[in-house]
């Protein structure tokens, strides 16, 4: 099977490159190294990635030479084209600026297409931020960036540890987890626009994971005539978006 190699412009490699970069703290996807690598260098990368929250996997050499033929020496680095945001802050500082907040919280989406879908769809009806979890979710890459037609350039994205106390600690500052699903009582055009709200979507196979739906004190739902059961993930957050901004204050 053939492999596309990415862009040179996307990543960087060698153990230099890479811990000078995680030094300045540059935005990273995530880093690949090698399994059963280990030498002080090795170390310190993975500790610097341990307290940037920068997702960090062993790989095997296979998988880090289809990356680069070049000298990698077991170590590449995703480059993000964007900043990611601490929660706690994005939160509290759209309370502290008197607006509500109104989260959209992905959790598994994997699909970049959707991924950058729902970005631009969140950032349209004026979402305050995007949450992913650090791992098990679609890259946020160029394509990512271009699917968003540009909004996650603008919108911003907080990377969590894990998604489910994640929710947990929104519970605490006042926020409502409200899951999307098709098994949801509530129907979108009955929820209340004006009160801080996460929108928890999940996978489109898969679903919203049972860790996460039981922090959602509401599961949606949108009513349809079809007969197709289910809406691609980012059209049904376009749907639900919408419906919670006819009813918000700003409206």
């Amino acid at each position: 099977m053939h492999h596309r190699r990415p862009s040179e412009r996307t990543f960087l490699f060698g153990i230099h490159p890479v811990l000078e970069a995680l030094q300045e703290a540059k935005p990273m996807q995530r880093v690949l190294f090698l399994k059963g690598k280990q030498t002080n260098e090795m170390s310190e990368i993975l500790s610097k990635c341990r307290a940037l929250d920068i997702p960090a996997q062993a790989v095997p050499k296979e998988r880090l030479d289809r990356i680069t033929m070049k000298n990698h020496q077991g170590v590449v680095a995703f480059i993000s084209p964007i900043e990611f945001q601490p929660l706690d802050e994005v939160v509290l500082g759209a309370f502290e600026a008197g607006q509500t907040p109104l989260l959209v919280a992905l959790d598994g989406v994997t699909d970049v297409r959707n991924l950058g879908a729902i970005a631009r769809t969140a950032e349209c009806f004026g979402a305050t931020a995007l949450v992913v979890p650090a791992t098990g979710s679609a890259p946020v890459n160029e394509d990512a960036v271009k699917s968003s037609a540009g909004a996650l350039l603008r919108l911003p994205m907080c990377r969590v540890k894990r998604m489910d106390q994640a929710m947990e600690w929104m519970t605490q500052m006042g926020l409502s987890p409200v899951a999307v699903s098709e098994k949801g009582d509530v129907q979108a055009h009955e929820l209340a626009g004006d009160a801080p709200t996460c929108l928890v979507l999940g996978d489109e196979h898969s679903g919203i994971s049972a860790e996460v739906m039981k922090h959602c004190t509401t599961a949606v739902r949108i009513p349809m005539k079809g007969k197709t059961s289910s809406l691609n993930v980012g059209v049904a957050a376009g749907i639900v978006l919408h419906a919670l901004g006819l009813k918000s204050p700003d409206a």
